[in-house]
């Protein structure tokens, strides 16, 4: 760690303001908003980055990737011993960029905006962010507005139809931008799924955030790396929490998921991690697990069925209270599968993975009305069951399986 504080330190003195607001933008999937708005200087920056494990003695990609990004060429050469040419092949290898396409996106498009610009962004946005209203010269940078647009729920990675609209009226070249960034997105995605997906797990972040848990994302994984992350939450004293979600998006054959090694872990190894004989602290309290994968290399297809049938209610209820001294190590367990098994899972291409977005949608509009997850995943179900894949009109059914003794209900206030 000696050898490396020189090299932060003497990048940090010939970073200025707004390279440093930059920089904080493009780390924030990385490191708490709120902790980042507290932040004043470079150095501060760095040791936040390095107690999260993107800055190492070892390893500094994150780091090089920061500074090409703000197109500090100069200290990339000077201090990290890179260069641009270095960084564009680096960064042309699938896996390899830690900053995602659409924080990315918004800073390039911030790089654009003119003063004058900006100061329409902040007239249009005066209903939504009254900050741009009441004090507009404390918002100097377009960034600003991003993060506030982001604060407010009305821009994500997953939600640019707000911005889009705006840049229409104010800058169709900013909108080019936005659907080239688009099309690029389409390119890279397939239909079935067949690749970890690696731009959508924001909107689970922003959904979850909101539910008040506490967000830790870990991107391309191997076989082993899936096995040591879960190991390690294991291993946590949960005592103090109510309730633990594991979220893995990945491809898949039945019954397991693939490392980007493709190597397999068995989800059943995943999950048993957690029992109560595995993992004390969480005994009694709900375990939940959503996996976006493929379960094999079948296709579904749809039957038709009577439209105006009612639905039967198949809740059961009783009177009797059970009282428990000791409860199965394996309750308390929720598993949403994004397909069945031997059936393989679809991605829209400009919207993302069917069964992720209909999740996040469902728990965003649902969470907030006291609805359990139950109820929520069932939902979920309908609406994934509703969409085909245009090729033969193929479908898809996620499959919630769960051991829960109690109503789970994700509080929100």
């Amino acid at each position: 760690m000696e050898l490396l504080r020189p090299r932060l330190l003497a990048v940090s003195e010939e970073l200025g303001e707004s390279e440093l607001a930059s920089l904080k933008f493009l780390s924030q999937e990385y490191v708490p908003l709120r902790k980042l708005e507290a932040i004043q200087n470079a150095q501060d920056l760095f040791e936040a980055l390095r107690e999260k494990g993107m800055i190492e003695a070892g390893n500094l990609s994150f780091l090089k990737e920061l500074l090409y990004r703000i197109s500090r060429i100069d200290l990339l050469v000077a201090h990290l011993g890179s260069s641009r040419e270095e960084m564009e092949r680096e960064l042309k290898i699938p896996g390899r960029a830690r900053v995602s396409a659409y924080r990315y996106l918004l800073f390039q498009l911030s790089e654009d905006v003119t003063k004058d610009e900006l100061n329409y962004f902040k007239f249009l946005l005066g209903k939504e962010l009254p900050k741009c209203r009441q004090n507009p010269e404390t918002i100097t940078m377009m960034l600003d507005i991003f993060i506030g647009m982001e604060k407010k729920g009305i821009l994500g990675e997953d939600n640019l139809s707000i911005l889009k609209r705006l840049c229409a009226e104010i800058n169709i070249s900013l909108l080019k931008k936005i659907e080239e960034y688009e099309l690029n997105l389409i390119g890279k995605t397939n239909s079935p799924d067949i690749q970890p997906s690696i731009y959508f797990p924001a909107a689970l972040r922003r959904v979850f955030s909101k539910l008040h848990f506490a967000v830790a994302e870990h991107r391309d994984l191997t076989a082993e790396g899936m096995r040591k992350t879960v190991d390690t939450y294991r291993c946590e004293d949960h005592k103090d929490k109510d309730c633990f979600v594991c979220c893995i998006l990945s491809h898949g054959k039945k019954g397991s998921v693939y490392g980007v090694d493709g190597q397999e872990v068995p989800i059943q190894e995943l999950t048993t991690s957690f029992t109560g004989h595995n993992c004390c602290s969480l005994a009694g309290k709900p375990k939940v697990f959503f996996i976006q994968a493929c379960q094999g290399e079948s296709f579904q297809k749809g039957v038709p069925i009577e439209t105006d049938s009612v639905e039967q209610d198949s809740s059961v209820e009783t009177d009797a209270r059970l009282q428990f001294d000791c409860i199965p190590a394996e309750a308390d367990f929720l598993l949403g599968m994004a397909t069945l098994q031997d059936y393989v899972s679809y991605r829209s291409r400009r919207e993302g993975t069917w069964y992720i977005q209909a999740l996040c949608q469902h728990l965003e509009y649902s969470c907030p009305r006291g609805e359990d997850i139950l109820t929520i995943l069932t939902a979920v179900n309908q609406e994934v069951s509703k969409k085909s894949c245009s090729q033969n009109a193929q479908k898809q059914m996620p499959q919630p399986s769960f051991t829960l003794r109690k109503k789970l209900i994700f509080p929100v206030n």
